[in-house]
């Protein structure tokens, strides 16, 4: 099977190095040759962490990378069997891409939308066969975490949602479970206002980033407080996501803290920019 992944970022590169172990030919397109380099040398340096773990042997890392390819030009990726759109929470790019797709690749089993927010119906609307379009959302980081959101639209065929289950269990090996078409899909629509809840708690003073943190670890057995979870999955995400479930919903406990908004005006986007709640950059 042959996948095409647009946009290399955190999550691009995860879903492409979690196809290419898996022994699926894989090309990811970026916006430029830059970005397109940055996003090989990250999975590059993934593939060599789990190597040093012992997850992976050095001739897996070397299928890997056998699998994989890199690019800038977005034709590069004709004649894919499938391709899985994974740039930034951006409708307006989102549906871009999938015009694109819908026209290079008229025969693909499936278009997915790695999107936390986006409603699928939107992307698909502007498609000439909204029937094979669908959210297929990983959770970060995506070599690790097993589970894989299938959300579809009224439009979504059963065979599509059949086609992508079977790429994702008994190809990837992830786990899913399935989702309405509702801004957040199950898991965001529960944990958003559980981050935005702790950030507007540490705003107020009343209680320091590490306690707010350390209480949820260690008094509720999260692996990570909301704080470090939030500057992992991105401060620039965890904001659009929010203003999707407030533009659905109307709900006050998605309304974003005025400090998430000022710390993203800022570029303080958590991990990946170096800084966030916590400072990552040494």
């Amino acid at each position: 099977m042959r996948v095409g992944v647009i946009g290399g970022g955190l999550m691009g590169s995860g879903i492409a190095e979690v196809c290419a172990r898996s022994g699926v030919d894989v090309t990811v397109v970026e916006a430029d040759d830059e970005r397109a380099e940055r996003s090989r040398a990250a999975i590059e340096r993934s593939l060599a962490r789990a190597v040093r773990s012992g997850k992976l042997d050095e001739a897996g890392q070397a299928a890997a990378l056998e699998h994989l390819a890199v690019t800038s030009t977005f034709e590069d990726i004709a004649g894919s069997d499938a391709a899985i759109e994974a740039v930034v929470e951006d409708e307006q790019l989102k549906r871009d891409v999938f015009k694109r797709l819908d026209d290079l690749l008229p025969d693909a089993k499936f278009l997915a939308s790695n999107t936390s927010s986006v409603p699928i119906m939107k992307l698909g609307a502007g498609t000439k066969h909204p029937g094979r379009v669908l959210g297929m959302h990983f959770f970060n980081p995506v070599p690790v975490l097993p589970l894989v959101e299938l959300v579809t639209s009224i439009m979504t065929e059963p065979e599509t949602v059949e086609a992508v289950r079977e790429f994702a269990e008994g190809t990837l090996g992830k786990q899913c479970i399935d989702s309405q078409d509702r801004a957040g899909f199950v898991v965001n629509a529960l944990l958003i206002p559980y981050l935005l809840s702790a950030i507007r708690m540490y705003e107020s003073g009343f209680a320091s980033k590490e306690d707010i943190d350390h209480g949820m670890v260690l008094g509720c057995a999260h692996p990570m407080g909301p704080l470090r979870l939030s500057d992992l999955i991105g401060l620039d995400t965890l904001l659009a996501v929010s203003e999707s479930l407030y533009d659905e919903f109307r709900d006050p406990a998605s309304v974003a803290p005025a400090l998430l908004n000022r710390m993203v005006e800022a570029g303080l986007l958590g991990r990946k920019s170096g800084r966030g709640f916590y400072d990552y950059s040494k």
